[in-house]
């Protein structure tokens, strides 16, 4: 086997792989699934951001409280 051969076997693979995506356990969701309204995006943004801003407020707390409680034992 070549390397022609070869590469059009894995090319008939992969367009296998590529027609059984609609029909696997995934199908469902894949035909369900649909571009977000404005609306949706801003809310998930919104939440997104502020558990950005709350993970980083707690591992800055924790910052401050490793670099200051040595302080006040020392």
């Amino acid at each position: 086997m070549d390397i022609v051969d070869k590469s059009w076997d894995i090319q008939r693979k992969i367009e296998e792989k590529a027609k059984r995506i609609g029909r696997g356990k995934y199908g469902r969701i894949l035909r369900m699934a649909r571009k977000p309204t404005t609306d949706e995006y801003i809310r998930v943004l919104q939440i997104t951001g502020l558990g950005i801003l709350l993970i980083g407020a707690v591992g800055f707390l924790i910052f401050l409280i490793m670099v200051e409680l040595p302080k006040m034992f020392a």
